[in-house]
């Protein structure tokens, strides 16, 4: 496994350029790639751009969706037109890993329905991605608060996800694993440990603010990595170690305690806990 940083998931406002600079600065392995950003960059600027990761001994370790994938059908079709070139770019700079969360609801789409449209999006898309050499990793989003009072639930559990992703039926998709939404859906660890090595596109990080319910906290209300051990970090990375899982591992606390800090420290903060989760995972594997 490898650290990554991506700025968004701190809370951090950063463009492409500072993010690679924020990620040496600190110690990540890796960095967030910004299609929109970098597909706006001249030959030559994007060429030194490359040329300074490497420089720094870093790599884009993944990127976010570049499109609107979940709004009506005319802003879905514009964006897959863009699709082609933002993956192209995205090609140029050794990008290989792409995720996107499912939203746990609709406010019109009924179970079934909603189901069959993101077949059909999602298929599209990964089709698109994967003639670039794109991996389309999926997330599911256990946080009741999510969820509550919507008229249409959706997806928000592993075994439903599996059930999408073998529907869509391209084999350049896997998952994104949070240990928030596992913990959040209770999930067991024999349901990881069926898991493939192959199906794990990348992995979040966070723990959870104590003394605080599952079924009121809100989705961004989080910590940094093994903050508060109130998620058992150790057991959820030692089953991804147990897999042989090698791929982007990212923090994603959101709005944890600190993140009206100043993004230097956030940063350093962020790197430090995803190191000690890391070894508190391999010690896990040995136990």
């Amino acid at each position: 496994m490898f650290t990554c940083l991506v700025c968004r998931s701190l809370c951090v406002e950063a463009t492409q350029l500072e993010a690679v600079e924020l990620a040496h600065r600190h110690g990540f392995d890796s960095v967030e790639a910004r299609a929109d950003e970098l597909a706006r960059l001249s030959e030559g600027e994007l060429q030194r751009l490359l040329d300074d990761l490497r420089a720094k001994g870093l790599r884009f370790g993944l990127a976010g969706m570049p499109i609107e994938l979940r709004r009506d059908a005319q802003r879905f079709a514009d964006g897959l037109r863009q699709l082609p070139q933002l993956a192209q770019v995205l090609q140029r700079c050794g990008v290989t890993r792409l995720g996107l969360s499912i939203v746990p609801f609709h406010d019109e789409l009924p179970y079934a329905e909603n189901f069959r449209q993101h077949v059909d999006r999602l298929g599209a898309v990964a089709r698109v991605l994967g003639d670039h050499g794109i991996r389309l990793g999926l997330e599911y989003c256990a946080t009741p608060t999510l969820r509550r009072g919507k008229p249409h639930e959706f997806i928000h559990s592993l075994p439903p996800l599996r059930e999408l992703i073998a529907a869509i039926g391209v084999p350049n998709l896997g998952l994104v694993l949070d240990s928030w939404h596992w913990w959040m859906s209770g999930s067991p660890a024999t349901e990881l440990a069926s898991l493939r090595k192959d199906e794990i596109v990348s992995v979040d990080l966070n723990d959870a603010p104590a003394g605080v319910s599952q079924a009121e906290l809100r989705d961004r209300q989080r910590e940094l990595p093994g903050v508060t051990g109130v998620i058992d970090l150790a057991r959820f990375l030692g089953a991804l170690r147990r897999l042989s899982y090698a791929g982007p591992v990212r923090a994603e606390p959101f709005e944890f305690s600190g993140w009206r800090e100043d993004r230097e420290s956030i940063c350093r903060k962020a790197r430090t806990a995803l190191a000690r989760a890391l070894e508190a995972g391999s010690a896990r594997v040995i136990d």
